[in-house]
C-alpha cells in the first residue's frame, strides 16, 4: 500500500475505534508524524495513565507496552511488532533478578522502566532517566539501595548523587556502541559544538559531554539554547524533533564502533513500520497481556515513581 493510503487509513482506523498511538522518539520520522503523543518513556507512561481512549497502540518497544497494560488493564494495548524487545531489559531476566534482590534483603530496589513486568514486579519504586536522580534523592543518604539494570545510568546517578547504589550488570546496546574516537574527530571538526549525551551511555563518553540528560531534556535544551550545532549521543531517532523543533539549528549523530553506520540506532525499535502499525489497528494484533498476578505487584512502584515525580 502507498504510503498516504497507509497514513489515511491509519487516522481513519485510529478515529473509528477510539485508539490514541503513542510513539517513543526512538521511532521513525513518520511514526512519530502521525502519533497523537510522541515522548519519552516516562512522558508515555503518564499519558497511558490518563487516556480515555478503548485502545492503545504503543509504537515503542515491549516493556512500553507492558507499562501501558500495567497502567491501564481495562484498555486493550496494541504494539505493531512483538519480537521489538529491548536489550537492556533482556540484560536482566526476573529469574535472576529475583535471586540478586533476596540476597540483600535489607536494601529497596530500585528498578529502570527498561524492564519486563516480572522485574517491576520484584521492585520498590521504578524510574526512568528524567526523574532518576529526583527520585533517589528523596531516599535518605544511608539508606541501602540496589539499582538495575543499567550500569551507566547507575553510575551516572552514583556520581551525582554521592551514593553507592549496588548496580545489576545490565547495558543499552545502542549507548554502549558509541566511538569515543569518532566523537572526538567530530569535536574537532566542529569545535563549537554541545555534546549532548544519554546517561545511559558509557563513562568515556559522558566524560566528553557538555549536557548529559533524558531522551527529553536533551531535547528540551537544544530548544533553549541559543548554540547552532549539537553532537547527539543517543538513539538518532530523536532528531527527527529536534530537527523538526530548530530547523535553523545543526544535529550530527554520534556513530557507534560499526564502521558501516553514520548513525546509532536501535535494531529493536526499528521493526516497527507504518505497515505494521495500520495491520495492528486493523487487526486489533499484536495485544499486549501482563498476568494479573504479577500486574497488581508491578503497578506499586510504577505508580510510586508517578507520585514521585
Amino acid at each position: 500500500m502507498e504510503k498516504e493510503k497507509l497514513i489515511a487509513e491509519i487516522k481513519r482506523l485510529r478515529e473509528e475505534k477510539n485508539a490514541v498511538i503513542m510513539a517513543h522518539y526512538y521511532q521513525t520520522g513518520d511514526i512519530q508524524d502521525i502519533a497523537d503523543y510522541v515522548g519519552d518513556s516516562l512522558a508515555l507512561a503518564q499519558w497511558a495513565a490518563k487516556t480515555n481512549a478503548d485502545i492503545i497502540v504503543m509504537c515503542g518497544v515491549h516493556f512500553m507496552g507492558e507499562t501501558a497494560k500495567i497502567l491501564c488493564p481495562d484498555r486493550k494495548v496494541l504494539v505493531p511488532d512483538m519480537a521489538a524487545g529491548c536489550s537492556l531489559a533482556d540484560s536482566c531476566p526476573a529469574d535472576a533478578f529475583e535471586q540478586f534482590v533476596k540476597s540483600h534483603p535489607d536494601h529497596t530496589v530500585i528498578s529502570y522502566v527498561n524492564t519486563t513486568a516480572a522485574v517491576k514486579a520484584l521492585t520498590d519504586v521504578v524510574v526512568t532517566s528524567t526523574n532518576a536522580k529526583k527520585i533517589v534523592d528523596q531516599f535518605p543518604k544511608d539508606a541501602k539501595l540496589v539499582f538495575g539494570p543499567d550500569r551507566n545510568l547507575g553510575n551516572y546517578i552514583n556520581s551525582v548523587t554521592g551514593r553507592s547504589m549496588l548496580l545489576w550488570d545490565g547495558a543499552c546496546h545502542v549507548h554502549e556502541q558509541f566511538s569515543l574516537e569518532k566523537l572526538l574527530k567530530l569535536k574537532e571538526t566542529y569545535p563549537n559544538a554541545v555534546v549532548l549525551a544519554h546517561p545511559e551511555c558509557k563513562k568515556q563518553v559522558l566524560m566528553l559531554a557538555d549536557v548529559v540528560g533524558s531522551t527529553q531534556a536533551l531535547l528540551n535544551y537544544a530548544t533553549e539554547s541559543d548554540k547552532k550545532e549539537f553532537l547527539v549521543a543517543t538513539e538518532s531517532g530523536i532528531l527527527h524533533e529536534m530537527q523538526k523543533r530548530n530547523p535553523e539549528k545543526t544535529f550530527i549523530p554520534v556513530p557507534p564502533d560499526d564502521n558501516t553506520c553514520a548513525c546509532n540506532e536501535c535494531n529493536f525499535m526499528r521493526l516497527n513500520t507504518l505497515e505494521k502499525l495500520y495491520l495492528c489497528l486493523r487487526d486489533e494484533q499484536p495485544e499486549i497481556t501482563v498476568d494479573e498476578d504479577i500486574r497488581i505487584k508491578a503497578i506499586k512502584p510504577i505508580q510510586r515513581m508517578l507520585e514521585m515525580s
